[in-house]
Parts: C-alpha cells; structure tokens; sequence
C-alpha cells in the first residue's frame, strides 16, 4: 500500500517514534511525507520514504493531489491541535480529500497505530477489492 506520513512540528519526533515502533510494518509500503518530516523518518529507520515539499511549501497539496488522483491508500497525519498553521486551509483540505475519496486517515497517534496495526492484520485490503471490482464486470 501507499502510505503518506505527515507531521506538524511539535509531533514530528512522535511520527519518528512511530514509524521506529513499526518499521518492520512500514517496509512492506510504498511511503511518502511531506520534506522535514520525510527526512527524519528516513534518518532514523533507514526506511525509503519519497519526499515531497514541506507542508507549508505545498506537500500538503501534493499529498492531496495523489490522493484525489487514487494514488494513496492511507493517510498518517499527526497534527498539533494546539498551534495555529499558517497553511491551515491546506489542512482542512488535505482531511476533506481523505474523506471524499475515502482513504483511512490517523490525526493522532492512537489512531495511527490502529491503522498500522489493521494493515499488518489485512484489515486494509478493501482497497485492493474495491480496485479489482471497479476493474471487473460483475456478475448476477
């Protein structure tokens, strides 16, 4: 699967944490994230994580345009409810995405780690049937 791992500031050392806690998970995915945060991960796991821009420098938008596109198929964004963002529409933007082209999305630690913890189990798998039927005829 492709994941995309996201992080404001103040929760980037937590997205560290999390993608060390389950590297043997993540090097199964294709991984993504915006620039500073991709760095880290990559730094400290040895995961190849392809980079895109810095949230505020549009990699929120650039993660969001795979998306809409149905290039991703899930979304691990930690975001800092306390500190306002300069680019909080892209944010919202970035949640409605998700939301429209229904893509699992963790705003927080606890749910990241479901999510990670449900892919590992097959509990993501409905993507890939939902690709094979849209590819298929169905039959009656």
């Amino acid at each position: 699967m492709k994941i995309a791992m996201i992080a404001h500031d103040r929760k980037k050392e937590l997205m560290v944490k999390l993608a060390s806690a389950y590297q043997p998970i993540l090097k199964e995915h294709e991984l993504f994230a915006t620039g500073t945060t991709g760095l880290k991960i990559s730094e400290a796991t040895g995961l190849s994580v392809h980079r895109f821009k810095s949230g505020p420098l549009g990699g929120d938008q650039q993660i969001g345009a795979m998306i809409s596109e149905d290039k991703l198929d899930m979304v691990i964004f930690l975001r800092d409810p306390l500190a306002a963002q300069p680019h909080e529409p892209d944010v919202t933007a970035l949640i409605r995405l998700s939301d429209v082209y229904e893509i699992p999305l963790a705003t927080n630690i606890g749910t990241a780690e479901i999510l990670l913890r449900g892919l590992q189990a097959g509990f993501a798998d409905f993507r890939n049937v939902v690709h094979e039927l849209d590819n298929k005829p169905l039959s009656f």
